[in-house]
Formats: structure tokens, C-alpha cells, sequence
């Protein structure tokens, strides 16, 4: 079976890339958050202006134009193909930064009742801003961070009540 990126572009667009599709990509990475495309004979400027990792969506601004996108990488393909689905989210505890970076945003309390995908935090990383989303229901037990405190991959960062 060949690794598949599934990218879905809003609500009416769907493409599938292979491993070998990205690799022939005419692609340029201008700075951290800009790249340049040839496709085609066409020239495209890039970018990336949101981000939710845990969700895998993105915003994508292609020559002026803004672009919801949700990558599902081949793990994620395989898992669905299968009929199989993670069934973690009751199971999480806490909120785990991903990578490290610079908190800028708190947008809850401990003690508030949150809903699976609504925004936590905003950590700062590569100058680009990750929207972190609760990965389940739950209350906020407590929280590790503070706005402009400075964290690394896999530090706690908040945490959920049972």
C-alpha cells in the first residue's frame, strides 16, 4: 500500500498525494512561514497563517487568497481505511505542547468547562501561531503556564479533572 496525503481545500476540493508527489514538488521556502511554488509553469506564493496541529487544519494563503485545509497523513488514512478509530480522547489528561515555543495566548480558567476543539492557548512556534485545541470534553483542573512564558516539547501544559 502507497503512503497517501489526503488534503481537503474548504469543503469542495480533495487531493491525494503520494510520498514520491511531494518529493518532485518545485517548492522554496523563503522564510519561516512563506514558501514559493512552481507548478505548471505557474508561480504560486505561499503561506501558512493558522494552524491547529491536533486537528491537522490549517490556514493557507495561496497568492492573496485565504484557504482552510485539513491534511490527513497516511497513519491517519490507514486508521480510517481500517474502520479503526484512536479512542484516546476520554483517556487524555492533560494538554502536551508539541513543540517548544512562546505561550501567547491563555484563553482559558481553571475550572471552566471546555468542549473537544475549542481553542486552549495559542503557543507561538517558528513565528507561527498553533492554535491548541482540548482534545476531549472536560473542566480545566489546573494550568502549568502563564502568556509569554517560554515552554519545550512535551511539557505539560494544562491539565483536565477526571
Amino acid at each position: 500500500m502507497e503512503n497517501r496525503y489526503i488534503v481537503k481545500v474548504g469543503e469542495d476540493h480533495t487531493f491525494v498525494f503520494s510520498q514520491e508527489d511531494l518529493d518532485q514538488l518545485d517548492l522554496i521556502k523563503t522564510d519561516q512561514r512563506n514558501f514559493h511554488l512552481i507548478h505548471e509553469n505557474q508561480n504560486y506564493a505561499v503561506s501558512f497563517s493558522e494552524s491547529n496541529f491536533q486537528k491537522k487544519q490549517y490556514q493557507v494563503v495561496v497568492n492573496g487568497i485565504k484557504n482552510n485545509v485539513h491534511i490527513q497523513n497516511p497513519l491517519a488514512t490507514l486508521i480510517k481505511e481500517m474502520g479503526l478509530s484512536v479512542g484516546n480522547a476520554a483517556q487524555v489528561s492533560s494538554l502536551i505542547a508539541p513543540m517548544p515555543g512562546l505561550i501567547l495566548e491563555l484563553s482559558v480558567a481553571v475550572g471552566q468547562t471546555v468542549k473537544e476543539g475549542e481553542t486552549l492557548l495559542i503557543l507561538e512556534a517558528m513565528k507561527m501561531e498553533n492554535a491548541l485545541a482540548a482534545p476531549r470534553d472536560g473542566v480545566i483542573a489546573a494550568i502549568n503556564v502563564a502568556q509569554g512564558d517560554a515552554v519545550d516539547k512535551k511539557q505539560v501544559l494544562l491539565t483536565f479533572e477526571d
